[in-house]
C-alpha cells in the first residue's frame, strides 16, 4: 500500500542495461557537439534528415504532404521543430514533446575587447541565473557567428580541441582575500568582473593598447574581421570541458548544458525513433528559456503557430476554428529537467517530494515559486493519462519539486503551451547542480527520460 521509489539499476534487466549504456554514450557525444543553440540546431537537423525529415520550405514548394511524412521547421538556427504527421487530421489533436537549446552561459558585449595594465581581456554580459564565482578558474571556451567587412558569415570555434588555446577568467588569490571574503556570495564576484583573459603579447613598436592590437592582428589574420565586426558579431562562452563520466562505477555524467540539451536530446531520440502515427507527433526545441522565453526564438513567439498553420494548409487547408481546435486538444510533455536531492544541501529540500538521483524520469505537477507562482500546475485527469502511458511503456519515474516552498523556484515553457488550451505537464531528468558551468545527471535517469518520451509518444 505504501508508495517507494524504484530505483533503476535494480529494475532492469541486462538487455536494458546494454541499452542504457549506448544512450548515455550517444547522449555524450551528441553533448559535446551541441554546446550552444545554434550548434544544438545543426545537430538536431542533421540527425533528422539522416532518418528522412525534410525541410518545410521543400515540403511546402512540392505542395505535397501526407500521413507518415516527417518534417522540420527551422527558426533563426536557434530553434527547430520536428514533426512525424499523423494519420489523423491536426484538429484531433498533437502528442508534443517541447524542451528548450539553451543554457546559462556568458556572452560577449557588442564592444568587447579591451586592455588593462598589459592583459587583453573580453568582456561579457552573463545570461540566465547563474552564481557568478562559479565561471571564474576554468578552461572556457569561446563559439559564435561573426560577420566581416565583405558579409561573410563566419562560424568561430575556439577552445574545444587541445590544440587550441582556452579562456580563463581569473579570481583575487585566497593570501589576499581578506575583505573579498566577507562579501556575500552574489557579490564575490561582479558581473562586470567576467572579464575573460585572451592575450598578453604586446605587438611590437606600438604604444597604446599594444595587446589589444596584436589581438586585433590575430583575429584579422585568422578570420579576416575588425573591431567594429564584433558589434554584428553573437559569441558564447561556455566551459571547455567535454562531457564526462562520474564515480568509481561510471554511473553519472558530468557536463555543461545538462539544462536543459539532456531532454532535448532524449526527446530527439524519441521521435527519430517513430514511424506512423496515429496522431501528429511533434519534438519542440525553442530558445530563451533561460531568460523568460521571450523574443523571435523564444516559445512566446508565433514560430510554432505559423508552422503547424503551414502544415494544416498543406494537408488540405486551414481556417481560425481548426487551428484553434488543433491547439486546444494536443497534449504535452514539457521536457525540462528539475531538481535532484543532493546529500549535501538538504536543508534546501523536502525528502518526500524530491526526486532521486537514478530512480528515472522525472514528473513535476508544478514548478513557480512561493506560492506556485508562474506555474503551469497540470490538473489530476492529465496527469492520470500520463501516468497510464509510462506504465504501458515500462517507464520508471517518479514524481519531484523544485526544493522547499519557500526556499525559491523556476519555471518552463509550460505555463505558455497551456495558453492554447493544451493539457501539459512538466517532465524531465533530475540534476545536481543545475546551472553551475558543470552539472550532473545519472545515466539511469537520462535512459529512463527517453523512454518516458517515446511512450508518451506511443500511448498519448
Amino acid at each position: 500500500m505504501e508508495y517507494q521509489r524504484n530505483n533503476v539499476w535494480l529494475n532492469i534487466d541486462q538487455a536494458k542495461r546494454d541499452d542504457l549504456e549506448n544512450v548515455a554514450r550517444d547522449y555524450m557525444s551528441f553533448l559535446d557537439k551541441a554546446k550552444t543553440e545554434r550548434l544544438a540546431v545543426k545537430e538536431i537537423v542533421r540527425r533528422a534528415e539522416a532518418v528522412g525529415f525534410r525541410n518545410i520550405d521543400q515540403v511546402i514548394k512540392e505542395n505535397s504532404l501526407k500521413a507518415g511524412d516527417k518534417v522540420y521547421a527551422k527558426n533563426r538556427e536557434k530553434a527547430v521543430a520536428l514533426f512525424v504527421i499523423g494519420d489523423k487530421g491536426f484538429e484531433e489533436g498533437m502528442s508534443i514533446v517541447g524542451s528548450h537549446l539553451d543554457s546559462p552561459r556568458l556572452d560577449l558585449k557588442p564592444l568587447p575587447l579591451y586592455e588593462a595594465k598589459g592583459i587583453s581581456y573580453l568582456k561579457t554580459h552573463y545570461y540566465g541565473g547563474v552564481k557568478k564565482y562559479n565561471w571564474t578558474n576554468i578552461p572556457l571556451a569561446l563559439h559564435g557567428v561573426i560577420y566581416n567587412q565583405k558579409g561573410e558569415k563566419i562560424e568561430v570555434s575556439i577552445g574545444e580541441n587541445e590544440d587550441e588555446p582556452v579562456f580563463f577568467i581569473s579570481e583575487l588569490l585566497i593570501h589576499l582575500s581578506k575583505d573579498l571574503n566577507e562579501k556575500k556570495a552574489s557579490n564575490v564576484i561582479e558581473g562586470e568582473q567576467l572579464n575573460i583573459i585572451v592575450g598578453s603579447i604586446p605587438l611590437a613598436d606600438e604604444k597604446e593598447n599594444p595587446v589589444k592590437k596584436n589581438i586585433l592582428k590575430i583575429l584579422n589574420e585568422k578570420y579576416a574581421i575588425r573591431e567594429e565586426d564584433f558589434q554584428v558579431a553573437e559569441f558564447e562562452v561556455v566551459p571547455a570541458d567535454k562531457s564526462r563520466l562520474v564515480g568509481l562505477d561510471s554511473s553519472m555524467i558530468m557536463a555543461h548544458g545538462h539544462d536543459d540539451r539532456v531532454c532535448a536530446y532524449t526527446s530527439l531520440r524519441a521521435i527519430l525513433e517513430c514511424e506512423k502515427s496515429e496522431k501528429t507527433l511533434v519534438g519542440l526545441f525553442v530558445d530563451k528559456e533561460e531568460i523568460g522565453s521571450v523574443g523571435a526564438t523564444g516559445m512566446t513567439s508565433k514560430f510554432f503557430e505559423n508552422t503547424v498553420v503551414e502544415l494544416m494548409n498543406l494537408l488540405g487547408g486551414v481556417d481560425l476554428v481548426s487551428f484553434k481546435r488543433a491547439m486546444k486538444t494536443s497534449k504535452v510533455l514539457s521536457a525540462d529537467v528539475t531538481l535532484a536531492e543532493d546529500p549535501n544541501f538538504l536543508e534546501a529540500t523536502e525528502e518526500t517530494n524530491t526526486a532521486k538521483l537514478g530512480n528515472g524520469v522525472c514528473l513535476t505537477k508544478y514548478t513557480g515559486s512561493r506560492g506556485k507562482a508562474g506555474s503551469n500546475d497540470a490538473d489530476a485527469e492529465y496527469l492520470q493519462e500520463v501516468r497510464l502511458a509510462f506504465d504501458k511503456g515500462e517507464t520508471i519515474w517518479q514524481t519531484g519539486e523544485l526544493g522547499k516552498i519557500d526556499q525559491g523556484g523556476g519555471g518552463t515553457i509550460a505555463y505558455i503551451l497551456a495558453e492554447y488550451g493544451m493539457q501539459v505537464v512538466d517532465c524531465g531528468t533530475p540534476v545536481i547542480s543545475m546551472h553551475a558551468p558543470l552539472e550532473l545527471v545519472s545515466k539511469a535517469d537520462v535512459y529512463e527520460t527517453y523512454r518516458a518520451y517515446k511512450s508518451f509518444y506511443k500511448n498519448i
